[in-house]
């Protein structure tokens, strides 16, 4: 009982975590808005109340200081490090944090979750568990977050290619018209493409800046405007007809993605249901009945039942998923 319970705390800690950092991040967004409305509606010195809430705002906050000391960590935690991977990762989530400082996220959230885990099992292996479970989490979290911003850049790329096939025709240099995409389009394009200009405006290189930002976004059907891109520096050629035959393509491309999700849904619901039964059965079982499931968890062989049935749900959930991942 007391495992089944530090697994659900675990479960219920990330949850949180996970929650507090969406409602954190569309707070965000929402005073982002109200400022901008704010610099163009008022005039004149601020109000009492703002001038007070500014001054309250001045003022160290718990947040602030938590802040600083994770900056701090991971400038120290950087200084030791050969290899820095986790950069390149929070360059394709967007997340203005070093691949350091992220690390020492990691860690802060585990230790909450072992210490959960020993309060209630007063066992030092499921404390063990339980760091690398929470640390797990948030590792899971930020792949999520950089899939999904994949998802809507490739979902953008059709209107991107559209406008600057447009601007190409009206006269505009391809520079030109990736500024204007820079300053018109959203999230995630308009900030990529934003970097793009950035570089360039420092002396890289066009062809460099758009590999770099390739290299961020991981999209093979950018890689394919890229290199047309670069072709058409070289040779020559009509590259608004180009970038127009290049969007056919991409939505051509995210039409069969599309239809291909579709029809594996049910494997994909299929795989997830499979691996779950399992766990909430075994939950059930020890709440209605502790001592049916007891000589799993009391004999060496119940415990070696236990792993091989992990290991094979495991295997089976990755098997029914590589099915159906079908590559386009």
């Amino acid at each position: 009982m007391r495992i089944v319970l530090s697994l659900l705390t675990i479960v219920v800690v990330m949850s949180l975590f996970m929650l507090a950092l969406r409602s954190k991040k569309n707070q965000d967004d929402q005073k982002r808005i109200t400022r901008r409305i704010e610099h163009f509606s008022t005039t004149g010195k601020p109000r009492s109340g703002q001038a007070g809430s500014r001054r309250k705002e001045s003022q160290p906050k718990l947040a602030e200081q938590l802040r600083s000391f994770i900056h701090k960590a991971g400038i120290r935690l950087q200084r030791i490090q050969k290899e820095r991977r986790m950069d390149a990762l929070m360059d394709q989530a967007d997340w203005p944090l070093l691949g350091s400082e992220f690390e020492v996220i990691m860690a802060l959230l585990g230790v909450p979750c072992a210490i959960l885990a020993f309060a209630i099992t007063l066992k030092w292996l499921w404390a063990l568990a339980g760091f690398a479970s929470g640390a797990a989490a948030t590792y899971m979290y930020l792949q999520l977050s950089i899939k999904r911003r994949q998802k809507a850049f490739v979902n953008q790329l059709g209107d991107m290619l559209t406008m600057v096939a447009n601007a190409l025709r009206a006269g505009f240099s391809f520079l030109q018209a990736f500024e204007l995409v820079a300053k018109e389009m959203d999230a995630p394009i308009g900030v990529e493409v934003r970097k793009v200009m950035n570089e360039i405006n420092v002396g890289v290189t066009l062809e460099d800046a758009l590999e770099n930002m390739q290299r961020r976004v991981q999209s093979p059907d950018f890689e394919l405007i890229v290199t047309a891109v670069l072709i058409q520096r070289q040779v020559g050629g009509n590259l608004a007809q180009i970038l127009d035959t290049i969007s056919g393509t991409i939505q051509e491309r995210i039409r069969m993605r599309r239809e291909v999700k579709a029809l594996t849904a049910q494997g994909r619901a299929s795989g997830v249901v499979l691996t779950l039964i399992p766990v909430f059965l075994a939950i059930a079982l020890q709440i209605i009945n502790p001592s049916y499931l007891a000589p799993l968890f009391q004999s060496p062989i119940g415990r070696m039942a236990i792993g091989g049935s992990i290991v094979l749900v495991i295997l089976g959930y990755l098997v029914i998923m590589r099915i159906v991942d079908i590559k386009l």
